[in-house]
């Protein structure tokens, strides 16, 4: 075995949706934008449509498309980047949801499409996507005598409970949303975990259900086996890798690894991370390179075939810390050489 193996279990997903969706008040959705953030929409969205979501949220109009293939009629698909100049075909090929981020966006899509639903994104407060009170105050009257499908808006910091902004947000998306009929939704995996006043008519899970932070209960879905392919003697004073970056101050074994940064274990992992070897932890020794890596395992009886850099031991959001980034990151970055193993989630 070459290349890597990346095992994906479905019903740990599934079970995390169920989970949070117990936590919720609301109707619960899924975000599955970024191909299930890496992990394979078109694997784990239709065992997310079975255990029952039915309204799913994908970044861009191609990526809707692409899971209206997956899942078929019977479910809502929105797009957060709203009506793009160019996306009318695709919108209304795959009966896409296009949720309305600007009065430029509204009137393309109401001139493009008539009639063909629509949502809208309001800014509460991130500054980031959707429209701000100002540009909503103009087109409200318009837009709601359109009949919406949802009026939503994001949260900036639910990662942190403790955080003013998120009773600040609370509050603009109440003011913003008063006297609106459409279902409305404000909350993400973290929007969840801060309580039903935040819930709203929809929530809509993503990271949660890959098994990262805030959920902290969530289910591990993936673990990452990296194959060594050879082991090389070290003496005292020998380095190892590009700039030498780590030297062995005593006689020691360094297992060279089948995995680099072009497979999204990122450069800033070099000297940080720890691989396992069963039970046992292992110490990256030296920088990231493309293709591989080198682990310190001067202190095991026997080097295994394989060494785990996710899995029971380590995380994504614990491999993240090493690295000085977030579990979204380590998810999105896995790589197409890794071999794909997915565990249940059959019909």
């Amino acid at each position: 075995m070459g290349a890597g193996l990346l095992s994906i279990d479905i019903e740990a997903a599934v079970a995390n949706w169920r989970a949070l969706a117990a936590h919720s008040r609301a109707e619960t959705g899924a975000t599955v934008k970024a191909d299930c953030y890496g992990l394979g929409a078109a694997r784990l969205a239709p065992a997310l449509a079975r255990a029952g979501a039915r309204r799913f949220f994908v970044a861009l109009a191609q990526e809707g498309a692409a899971l209206r293939a997956s899942l078929g009629t019977g479910v809502e698909i929105f797009v957060y980047a709203g009506h793009m100049e160019g996306d009318t075909g695709i919108i209304r090929d795959h009966g896409l949801i296009p949720l309305l981020n600007s009065p430029a966006q509204f009137r393309r899509h109401g001139g493009a499409l008539p009639g063909h639903p629509f949502g809208i994104q309001l800014d509460s407060g991130m500054n980031r996507l959707g429209m701000e009170a100002d540009e909503w105050a103009g087109l409200r009257e318009a837009a709601l005598a359109a009949g919406p499908a949802l009026v939503m808006s994001h949260l900036a910091c639910s990662d942190d409970p403790a955080d003013a902004m998120n009773a600040q947000q609370l509050q603009t998306f109440r003011a913003m949303t008063e006297g609106v009929t459409a279902p409305r939704s404000l909350s993400a995996t973290g929007g969840i975990l801060l309580g039903p006043d935040w819930h709203f008519d929809l929530t809509r899970p993503g990271i949660g259900l890959y098994g990262g932070a805030p959920y902290t209960g969530a289910q591990p879905v993936v673990q990452l086996d990296l194959p060594v392919i050879q082991t090389r003697a070290l003496s005292a004073g020998e380095a190892v890798g590009y700039g030498r970056s780590w030297t062995a101050t005593g006689p020691a074994r360094i297992a060279t690894v089948s995995a680099g940064y072009a497979d999204g274990l990122i450069r800033a992992l070099s000297g940080r991370a720890t691989l396992w070897a069963g039970d046992t932890p292992c110490p990256l020794a030296g920088r990231v390179s493309m293709d591989l890596i080198t682990v310190d395992v001067t202190h095991l009886d026997t080097v295994p075939e394989v060494l785990t850099i996710l899995g029971p031991h380590q995380g994504i959001d614990a491999l993240a810390e090493a690295a000085g980034t977030i579990g979204y990151e380590i998810l999105t970055s896995l790589g197409p050489r890794y071999q794909r193993r997915y565990a249940g989630g059959t019909p």
